[in-house]
């Protein structure tokens, strides 16, 4: 999802959040932090290789660089709180490497995200929610492996280039690595083919583009690595159930 991409990688502060509704999106990472917050249904969210149910008034609490992933169930409202690790600063320095055992918070409900208009009602806002968390769980020192720093350049290499010519040959090229052991690590890592992901990666940003521009199908199908629209359509309808046009027509 454009929303997501680089998000966290420059050193500045910022905070950005969107609604969102029947909605996935594959495995990824940033250097922001990330809060998820289930307003209405239930929410599927894997966070290093462990798996949330969120329901209503939960929200989960992903740390910077974490590989996670996430499927909205049904008819559910999601919204989506992307912010750097600088607007606190404090929380960052003292759990940089760590991970907290129970990532998910209960709230009656988010403030008014509108009203926060100021860095310092942000922070207030973060600082409440890292206070909440350190009373509730414990933090677990994570070590990052070697595969997990590969499975990293590897979702990296597909967000930035998911438009055109992205197989696991042109990955293993990129990263100097044998195919066949990339192929299986990533299959290992995930739980899925690369070229599954791949598809999954692409039908996400499609349903970004289709909700959210003006482009039309074909030109949604290309902006998104398909020259083939005939492909576009069948892997769409594959992966969410409905075609393009249909899914389109529904988020109006």
């Amino acid at each position: 999802m454009v929303f997501f991409q680089s998000h966290g990688v420059e050193e500045k502060e910022f905070f950005h959040w969107m609604p969102l509704t029947e909605y996935q999106f594959p495995l990824h990472f940033h250097r922001a932090y990330e809060l998820i917050f289930v307003k209405k249904g239930k929410l599927l969210v894997t966070v290093n290789h462990v798996e949330y149910t969120l329901e209503s008034n939960q929200l989960i609490f992903i740390f910077s660089n974490h590989i996670h992933d996430m499927k909205i169930i049904g008819e559910s409202e999601v919204t989506i709180i992307l912010f750097s690790p600088e607007l606190i600063g404090d929380f960052f320095t003292e759990y940089k490497g760590s991970s907290p055992s129970n990532p998910v918070i209960k709230l009656d409900s988010l403030p008014n995200l509108e009203t926060l208009t100021s860095i310092y009602k942000q922070k207030s806002f973060l600082y409440q929610l890292c206070g909440e968390l350190i009373d509730q769980t414990e933090f677990i020192k994570i070590e990052s492996s070697t595969k997990t720093r590969l499975l990293h350049r590897i979702l990296l290499f597909v967000d930035e280039n998911y438009q055109s010519n992205c197989s696991l040959k042109d990955v293993a090229k990129h990263l100097r690595y044998d195919y066949p052991y990339l192929s299986k690590l990533f299959v290992q890592m995930t739980n899925m083919t690369f070229t599954d992901y791949l598809n999954n990666y692409r039908i996400s940003q499609a349903c970004y583009l289709l909700k959210n521009s003006g482009f039309s199908i074909s030109e949604v199908a290309t902006q998104c690595g398909y020259n083939q629209l005939r492909t576009f359509h069948r892997n769409f309808r594959a992966i969410i159930g409905k075609s393009p046009k249909q899914y389109r027509e529904n988020s109006y």
